[in-house]
This record gives structure tokens, C-alpha cells and sequence, in this order.
């Protein structure tokens, strides 16, 4: 790896033309620090003040430079390197989808990188950044929910970018996964169809979780169930925030008729506390997950829950991001797939 940063040779995003990237001479001007200051903020923040740095990342955004760690080891500016940002490895509940996809990606030639965000957005933020000096090829999202300086950074890269697991109407780029409102408003249709009347909610504390919950609670409250009760718990799933969930339910005074879980985690907790306490289920408690882990159907009683497929995500965003490595000039049409979801109606309901 040479010693001196070198720009990273032109890229195309999409139908844009190309255009020289920023180096960081272009920096410098802009932060009015010498050049060999801002590789010092770069790549040795601890030799310079915190003013300077604040000045040079600030110049680093305006301008939109990334700077390439691969450069003079790789003439074709190509890395074959994918980067995968996931909430969590805890929650198999994205197994699939990732399997699927290095499957596909290593067939091409390509490796892949994990990262975890821990469902923040600050903390994913600090992982493009960090990824963006090593050019990947291209870049997976779990979600939608990005700060403006993700945004932002990775608009200027010129990477392309998949964000899955969700779907939005202002994508930064290529998008695959499902609606998270439409399943919450089909969970409670279908729920209100079987005659329940009291309902509770256990949902994790992520954006994607909420949503859920949130559109499960309004689409209720179209339907005249109001005051529903939600707890929300602190990631990543496990058993044990499931039977928590469940106990604070119940020492609140609340007599749900059927506690909706915004992952099967949490549901075979919700089980798990509710045997421990003779109930019933799903005489006295139904309950309802999500994900169709493949736990799921094996747990007594087996459970109802919504099922994404996994593996036909994750074998989208690979054909997606595939595609455009080959075609990275005049691919203008957006993508934008729907996956779509499959309520599961076990015994737990």
C-alpha cells in the first residue's frame, strides 16, 4: 500500500455521468490545513487536536472524499468486496437472508464483511465511514433508517448500495424486502377475524420492530380496540426479555386476550412465562411472533407467527448488486422488489 494517499480513480453510479473524485488536496482547501494534516486526521486522529479533526471531517463531507486504502494495489479500483450491515447476529432471524446472499456473492468471486449496528443508526454511521476507505464493491443495509450523514456519504461514494429488509418510498438506491405496516395491519385483521378482543404488545425497541407494532396498534384502533398496552424491550431478542416482557404485563394489572411479539424470540419467551404461571395457551393467552424461525413450529404449542423468506431476499439484493457490477453504465432503472410476507396460523392462536 503506498504511504501517500492517492483519489480513487472515477466511478459511475447508475445513469450519472462520472466525475473526478475529491482528493485531498480538495480537503485541505477546504478545511485550510495543509494536505499532510488531513491524512493525519485520516488515519492518525490521535496525533491532532479535536478542533482539527472536527475541521477536516467537516471539509471530508462538503466535498465528498473517501479515502481509498486500496489504492496502488489494486489498478482496477476494484475491490470484490461486498459489506454487510446487520442489527445483530443474536436474532437468526436474518440467517437466511445473509446465507443466501454470501452464497450467491462467493459463486461470483466476491467476499463479504460483516458489520453489526446494534440498531443504532449513530453506530452504523461510523461503520460506512470506516468501510468507505476500503472501497467495497458494494454495500447492504438492513433498513431504511439511516442518519443524513450516512445518506450523504454514501450518495457521494458512487457504491452501490442495497438497502433490504424494508421498503421506502425515497430509497438511497436499490431496495428489496416488505412492508413492516402492511404486515402490522394484516396481524390485526387477521386476529380480529378469530373474535380476540383484548390485545397487549411486546416489541423490541428497533425501528423496524416499532413500526410493526405501531401500524398492528393503529390498524386496532380503526376497528375500535383502543388503550392497547406495549412494552418495549430492550434488544437483542432473547427468551428471557420474552418472559419479562410477559411478567410486566401481567404485574401491570393487564388481562390480554392475545399478546402480540414483534419476533418469534420473544413470543417463545412470552410461552415459556406463561407455562410457568399455568396459563393456557391459547385458552387463557394466544400468542403471535414473527419471523417463522424454524423453532417455531416445534415449540408446544407451535406457533403462530408471519414468515419473510429469507433466502429469496438475500438472493435478490445478490442478483441486484451483481447486476449493476456488470452494468454499472446507463442502469437507470431503479430496483425496487417486494418480497411480500405469509401469515402463519399455528396453534399458539
Amino acid at each position: 500500500m503506498a504511504n501517500n494517499p492517492v483519489a480513487p480513480s472515477p466511478r459511475q453510479h447508475g445513469g450519472a455521468s462520472a466525475k473526478p473524485s475529491p482528493t485531498l488536496i480538495d480537503v485541505a482547501k477546504v478545511a485550510g490545513v495543509s494536505p499532510i494534516t488531513v491524512s493525519r486526521a485520516l488515519h492518525r486522529p490521535e496525533v491532532v487536536s479535536k478542533t482539527t479533526r472536527e475541521k477536516v471531517m467537516a471539509a471530508v463531507r462538503e466535498v465528498g472524499y473517501v479515502s481509498n486504502m486500496l489504492a496502488g494495489s489494486l489498478a482496477s479500483n476494484k475491490s470484490r468486496l461486498v459489506a454487510i450491515l446487520l442489527p445483530t447476529i443474536a436474532n437468526s432471524i436474518f440467517a437466511d437472508t445473509v446465507q443466501a446472499l454470501m452464497d450467491r456473492l462467493t459463486t461470483a468471486g466476491y467476499q463479504t464483511l460483516l458489520g453489526l449496528t446494534g440498531y443504532s443508526v449513530e453506530r452504523e454511521e461510523q461503520l460506512i465511514e470506516a468501510l468507505l476507505g476500503r472501497r467495497p464493491d458494494g454495500i447492504v443495509l438492513t433498513g431504511t433508517l439511516h442518519t443524513e450523514a450516512s445518506r450523504q456519504r454514501l450518495a457521494q461514494s458512487g457504491i452501490p448500495v442495497v438497502e433490504s429488509w424494508d421498503l421506502s418510498d425515497a430509497p438511497l438506491d436499490m431496495l428489496v424486502g416488505f412492508s413492516h405496516e402492511a404486515v402490522g395491519q394484516a396481524v390485526a385483521c387477521h386476529l380480529l377475524s378469530k373474535g380476540y378482543e383484548r390485545f397487549a404488545v411486546l416489541s423490541l425497541g428497533d425501528p423496524r420492530g416499532l413500526r410493526r407494532s405501531d401500524s398492528l396498534i393503529s390498524e386496532l384502533a380503526r376497528h375500535g380496540r383502543r388503550d392497547i398496552p406495549i412494552e418495549v424491550l430492550t434488544p437483542p431478542a432473547t427468551l428471557e426479555v420474552g418472559r419479562i416482557g410477559l411478567r410486566q404485563l401481567l404485574e401491570q394489572g393487564h388481562r390480554p386476550q392475545v399478546v402480540v411479539c414483534s419476533s418469534d424470540t420473544i413470543a417463545q419467551g412470552v410461552l415459556a412465562e406463561a407455562a410457568s404461571r399455568g396459563l393456557r395457551v391459547p385458552g387463557d393467552l394466544a400468542v403471535m411472533g414473527f419471523g417463522d424461525l424454524s423453532s417455531a413450529a416445534q415449540v408446544h404449542p407451535p406457533l403462530s407467527t408471519v414468515r419473510v423468506d429469507g433466502a429469496r431476499i438475500g438472493e435478490h439484493i445478490a442478483h441486484a448488486l451483481l447486476e449493476r457490477f456488470r452494468n454499472p453504465v446507463g442502469s437507470t432503472e431503479s430496483i425496487r422488489i417486494d418480497t411480500g410476507f405469509t401469515l402463519i396460523d399455528r396453534q399458539s392462536t
